[in-house]
């Protein structure tokens, strides 16, 4: 389902390719993504903004939503996991970043609900990625984390799981949610860890769009 797309140093999910309206990929440390992406500033909250055909930072946020055609919409991510949701049937997407914080407040099916009120998403209609982060093998947390997952003391969490889990439970259909299953901290050289890097990691953009000439 997830593929390297070489020349752009960008991973992308074929299910998604079968949409030639929309615009989607997971960045990499060498990655070429498309200018003018639409951005906000993330707090590792559980709220979302729409886009609106509006352009450069939108705010204080952690999910951004649009479906104005020629606008792409993308997250910066350095462990947290980067989901991408896209609506098939209304052409309307989001970007959401998800930290721990971000998942233990549900950010994902925020977005999820937020695109319903903004688009009339059903989730039936949406397929969700969920692309490189720290895995499970590396992610190993305090007593302050792990307890908000359900765990005691020094535990390891699997962020990407515990978001397939929400996005099962919002209802989207388990074929239509797709797992890159990489790690960042084991794949030094494709991504850029924060916990293992700290302040000299970089960030990679996951990016979601409609093209301006719809097909």
């Amino acid at each position: 389902m997830f593929y390297e797309d070489a020349q752009h140093h960008i991973y992308r999910v074929s299910d998604l390719d079968a949409f030639p309206w929309l615009i989607h990929g997971f960045g990499t440390r060498a990655a070429q993504v498309p200018a003018d992406l639409i951005t906000v500033k993330q707090i590792h909250s559980s709220t979302w903004v729409a886009g609106r055909g509006r352009g450069g930072v939108l705010g204080e946020a952690d999910a951004i939503l649009e479906n104005t055609p020629g606008f792409t919409v993308a997250v910066k991510t350095a462990d947290c996991v980067p989901i991408l949701l896209v609506d098939e049937r209304r052409r309307a997407v989001a970007a959401v970043h998800a930290g721990w914080r971000g998942t233990v407040g549900q950010i994902a099916r925020n977005a999820l609900e937020g695109m319903r009120r903004e688009f009339s998403t059903e989730p039936e209609d949406v397929h969700a990625a969920l692309g490189p982060a720290i895995g499970s093998c590396c992610y190993e947390v305090g007593p302050e984390v792990s307890h908000h997952f359900g765990r005691t003391g020094r535990a390891h969490i699997d962020l990407v799981a515990a978001n397939h889990q929400q996005l099962l439970e919002a209802g989207i259909p388990a074929q239509r949610i797709y797992a890159a299953n990489l790690c960042t901290v084991c794949r030094g050289e494709q991504f850029y860890s924060w916990r293992r890097e700290k302040e000299a990691a970089g960030r990679m953009h996951s990016f979601v769009g409609i093209r301006r000439a719809l097909q």
